[in-house]
């Protein structure tokens, strides 16, 4: 185990060089992927089997390649998802927004809720949904070709068969639904198109799609969210849709009472930082 651990010692040192925030960690991610076994079995690799593509991957991860792309797969929640070039690798920050819906999905009186994911890209939202809502149908929109590619993966791969995937644009799509939401839930592009993320795993290999939003703030996406989730919602059906930390205020006053939206209110992401808005449409 010796070897192993000096190769894994030695890669970490790399990959904090290169300024990677989790290079331990993601030393070990790549030496699992490579011998095909978890994180936590790797003292069971004998050092006689330990494989030089290991330093491939070390490579690309020093380059700022993704660790979800070199080793194919992202963990969201309770799932493990597909994805690579051409779909957006679903972070953290998101598992809270999904959370949230979760848990208010479970509070509702509702025997088979109804959900509706804008914008699902590899279906992690959608997927984690279904998996934790007993019972609950879950409507994905993707109209990117590439990004609808790998939620339909994920979808069959996690035999998932109360997710309905549908290549529609968020603006008008589902219109067979309208009036029968219990929840929407949306994480669209958000970034103004002059700001640059700062990570390159970010900037470099999401796909721009997914990533900048229209109009000089942003947000014309994040407005379409609002129009649609006004047509598809029932009344008292909920709605989350996650924002840059420093948009807060400007998506919370999209949903406004003028517009039909109660309880509108900013929620905060692990870094205590405003990541999503909460509404309720109309009165129940």
């Amino acid at each position: 185990m010796t070897l192993l651990l000096d190769e894994i010692a030695l890669a970490t040192a790399r990959l904090a060089e290169a300024g990677v925030p989790s290079p331990r960690t993601d030393a070990e991610e790549i030496a699992a992927f490579v011998h095909g076994v978890r994180r936590g079995q790797l003292h069971t690799v004998p050092d006689s089997e330990f494989d030089a593509l290991f330093w491939e991957g070390v490579a690309r991860r020093e380059s700022r390649e993704p660790l979800q792309h070199i080793t194919g797969r992202a963990f969201f929640r309770y799932i493990s998802l597909e994805v690579g070039p051409g779909v957006f690798v679903p972070r953290p920050e998101t598992e809270v927004v999904a959370g949230w819906a979760i848990d208010r999905l479970r509070e509702m009186d509702v025997a088979s809720p109804i959900v509706a994911d804008l914008g699902t890209g590899s279906g992690a939202i959608a997927l984690s949904i279904a998996q934790e809502v007993a019972l609950a149908q879950v409507h994905a929109v993707e109209v990117d070709p590439v990004a609808y590619g790998w939620a339909k993966r994920n979808i069959v791969e996690l035999g998932q068969g109360r997710v309905s995937l549908h290549p529609e644009d968020l603006a008008d799509c589902l219109p067979e639904l309208d009036g029968r939401v219990d929840l929407v839930i949306s994480n669209p592009p958000y970034i103004p198109p002059g700001a640059v993320p700062r990570d390159p795993e970010v900037r470099d290999y999401d796909p721009s799609r997914a990533l900048y939003g229209s109009g000089e703030d942003g947000l014309d996406e994040v407005r379409a969210v609002e129009r649609t989730a006004r047509r598809l919602l029932r009344p008292g059906g909920l709605l989350a849709v996650e924002h840059a930390d420093q948009q807060g205020s400007a998506v919370y006053l999209v949903f406004s009472e003028e517009r039909g939206w109660r309880d509108a209110r900013n929620n905060a992401d692990l870094a205590n930082r405003d990541r999503f808005v909460t509404a309720r449409y109309g009165q129940e």
